[in-house]
Order: structure tokens, then C-alpha cells, then sequence
């Protein structure tokens, strides 16, 4: 009975050990904030892409007029 108790604690701190630890937080964290920028830059591209098209083909007929 006593080696099944001491079992149980065992595993009771096991588990306890796992949700307390923050091992890996700091991967998800990174993770989480570079999928936040290249949403912001899909978006953003999306939105001002025909302008950024625009200024870009006018910029290059003025650079082939030189």
C-alpha cells in the first residue's frame, strides 16, 4: 500500500511539474509574434498592392528615361 501511495505522488508531482513549467513558452511566443507580422504584411500588401504596383512601374519609366 505504501509503494502505491509514494507511486501516486509520484505521479501527481510528474504532472504538476508539467503544467508549472514554462519550458518552450518563449518558442511559442516568438512563434505567435511572427505569424502576427506576416499576417500585417499579407494584409498591408493586399490593401496598398495596386498603389505599390502603380509606384513602382512609374518609378521604373522614370529610371529607363534617364
Amino acid at each position: 500500500m505504501t509503494s502505491l501511495m509514494v507511486s501516486m505522488m509520484a505521479f501527481v508531482a510528474g504532472i504538476k511539474d508539467r503544467f508549472e513549467s514554462e519550458k518552450g513558452a518563449t518558442a511559442t511566443e516568438y512563434s505567435l509574434l511572427v505569424g502576427l507580422i506576416a499576417l500585417v504584411l499579407v494584409a498591408g500588401v493586399g490593401f496598398f498592392g495596386g498603389e505599390l504596383n502603380k509606384w513602382f512601374s512609374s518609378l521604373g519609366t522614370t529610371v529607363s528615361g534617364w
